[in-house]
Order: structure tokens, then C-alpha cells, then sequence
């Protein structure tokens, strides 16, 4: 939950799993509605597919050496589902990269293993006075170095329980909170007089990351079609952004303006009667500006039969989507993407 992701924002969503699914065996037999609908509004929907799949492979493992183990003691035994410690391990499972098995070593186990999240760039990089661009090769090499020598070096303090997982969670708190990209707070810093940026006056020139590229506007319609009571939804398919999850029919408009009629006769195939604005919906996917224009429709009496089979208004391209009719409640047991899910409130409210 934390990849990509501050620690206010999770832990609501953290507590809220942990009642639902506290163990890996109940994770690993979760359904995946069950899974998306826990992890709805956190967005990068494959973490969560990904921790599944995680506990899946653990319950898996465990079984096979519990029962390689009854093949030569001839004893049973209870299967026990246990996290693994090694670093490697930990690495191997799916949804897992250099750094959070670094974090996860380190601060639950207390392992020299370095970690190097954007907060730890941003002050290994303003303290050692390392110029090159981090995300190079040579240079993300060099502070996973000095990153490593650190905790290394902390995991030699006797006077400290847990010296790894302390320094590692130092590390992140200091980028997070004192050594901020903008307006650091140097003159709090307790390791300023160490910084080479503090002290040759150079802070803003680390890191030394290229230009975010320029924001993209994107705009949709979306069509909160009803029909006897029930409203047409959905399920996005294997391979795609935002994949296993539901929203209302819905087209990009490439630059076109607004059209609603022309916009429900690409995606329907005709035009549903009615149709009236809704909301609009604005919101930001990593270098996106997403705009979505909301809008009510009826089925028109001419389309019914059509509509009453969801498959026969699937335009060309997007035949892998699966096309549900389902009233109001049920529509609140599924799991939406962000945008619209804030559609699903303000139709709730109507």
C-alpha cells in the first residue's frame, strides 16, 4: 500500500484490510471483488493483484514443504503461512522490486539491506553532493552504494535493538519532512553541518532530475445510462489500466468538444433519449489531466430490445469489456475507478 502511496492516505485503507483480511490465508482465497473493493480509491490496482498473487505463492510453498516434510518423517504437522525474512525471498515474491524488499528487510527484521525511495535520493543526494541525474545508471548505482554502507554501518550499533530498521525509517522521515523538494527546512536538519548542498548554498540544484514532462489533458464522456430501474456498467478487462474494475460506459473524446449525441452514437450505436448533464468529474493520473463529462440517459424505446443485451451495444474495440444492468445497491458493492466512483455519488444523491 505504501508504494507510491504517503502513509496518511493508507491507513485508513490499512485498517480497514486488516479487519477484512488479516492473514495470508484469507488474502490468498480472498475473491478478487473482495480484493479491489478493499483497495478502491488507493488507484495502481496491480499492487493489489500483485499482493495476492504474493500470498497465493506463500500459501503454495508452504504446502509444498509441509509436505515433502510428511514424506520423510511420516508425521502430519499444521501448515504454518509465514511471511519470509531472507531478502531474496522476499524479493522473488511477484509485485516486489529491490526497494520494498529493502524496506520491508530492514524495518520489519532489522537487516542491513539498503532502501532508496525518492525522500532518500533527495537527501543522500544533497548530502554527499552527488550531481549526476539519480535515475542513471551509474549514479542510482552509486546511492544504492552509499545507501548500503550506511545501514551496514548502523547494523554495528550495540546500543540500539533495532539500528537498521531505525536508520532506513530516519532516512525516509527526514526527506519526507525536513528535506522537502521545495523549502527544506535546513536550519532544523540535524545533519546539516554533513551536507555539501547546506554548505556551499546549493540546495536547489539537488537532485539533479530531469523536467517532469508536460501535463496531458485527456477528456471523456460518460453515460450514466437507466433503464427500468437499473443502470448499464462495465468491467474493465485483463491488460488495461484500471483492469477488473467497473465504470459507466464511457468514450475519450481526442480534442473534440463536448458533444454529448455524437459521443453516444460512437460509443451505443444510436442515440439514448434524454440526455442531460450530470456532472463533471477533473482529477490527476500521474501526468494526465483527466477531465470526465458526466451525463444521465434514458434508453429510448426504439433501442430496448438492444439495450436489453448489453453485448449488441458494444462498439468496435471494445468487445473485451463485460456489460452488466444492475440497480443502484448493487452498483455499491462494486469496485470503480476513482472518477467514477465520484459519479456513482453524485447519481446516489439525485
Amino acid at each position: 500500500m505504501l508504494q507510491q502511496t504517503q502513509v496518511k492516505t493508507v491507513m485508513p485503507y490499512w485498517e480497514r484490510w486488516m479487519r477484512e483480511l488479516p492473514t495470508i490465508s484469507s488474502l490468498a482465497k480472498a475473491s478478487p471483488e473482495k480484493i479491489h473493493k478493499l483497495w478502491e480509491g488507493l488507484g495502481y490496482y496491480t499492487r493489489v493483484r500483485n499482493m495476492q498473487k504474493a500470498a497465493q505463492f506463500i500459501v503454495s510453498e508452504s504446502r509444498r514443504r509441509r509436505d515433502e516434510s510428511q514424506n520423510k518423517l511420516e508425521t502430519r504437522h499444521v501448515v504454518s503461512y509465514k511471511f519470509p525474512k531472507r531478502f531474496d525471498d522476499v524479493l522473488a515474491l511477484p509485485g516486489i522490486g529491490r526497494y520494498t524488499a529493502g524496506a520491508i528487510c530492514s524495518i520489519a527484521f532489522n537487516q542491513p539491506t539498503p532502501i532508496l525511495d525518492g525522500n532518500v535520493i533527495r537527501v543522500l543526494t544533497r548530502v554527499f553532493g552527488i550531481a549526476e541525474n539519480p535515475r542513471e545508471k551509474k549514479a542510482n548505482a552509486h546511492l544504492w552504494t552509499i545507501a548500503e554502507q550506511l545501514v551496514v554501518h548502523a547494523s554495528r550499533f550495540t546500543f540500539h535493538t533495532t539500528p537498521c530498521s531505525h536508520l532506513n525509517q530516519s532516512l525516509m522521515e527526514l526527506g519526507a519532512l525536513i528535506c522537502t523538494p521545495r523549502d527544506p527546512k535546513c536550519l532544523l536538519c540535524p545533519i546539516s553541518k554533513h551536507c555539501f548542498a547546506f554548505k556551499n548554498n546549493r540546495i536547489s540544484e539537488f537532485p539533479n532530475l530531469d523536467k517532469r514532462p508536460a501535463a496531458t489533458a485527456r477528456r471523456f464522456a460518460a453515460f450514466v445510462v437507466g433503464n427500468r430501474g437499473k443502470f448499464l456498467v462495465r468491467q474493465r478487462p485483463e491488460g488495461v489500466v484500471n483492469a477488473h474494475l467497473w465504470e459507466f460506459p464511457n468514450i475519450e473524446l481526442n480534442g473534440a468538444p463536448t458533444n454529448p449525441f455524437a459521443a453516444a452514437q460512437e460509443l451505443f450505436g444510436f442515440i439514448p433519449k434524454e440526455i442531460t448533464p450530470l456532472c463533471t468529474i477533473k482529477h490527476t493520473i500521474t501526468r494526465y489531466r483527466i477531465t470526465v463529462n458526466a451525463f444521465r440517459a434514458g434508453a429510448p424505446s426504439t433501442g430496448s430490445a438492444r439495450m436489453a443485451n448489453p453485448a449488441t451495444i458494444t462498439p468496435s474495440g471494445c468487445s473485451a469489456f463485460l456489460h452488466c444492468w444492475l440497480p443502484l445497491s448493487e452498483l455499491h458493492k462494486l469496485s470503480f475507478p476513482s472518477a467514477h466512483k465520484r459519479i456513482l455519488k453524485f447519481l446516489a444523491v439525485e
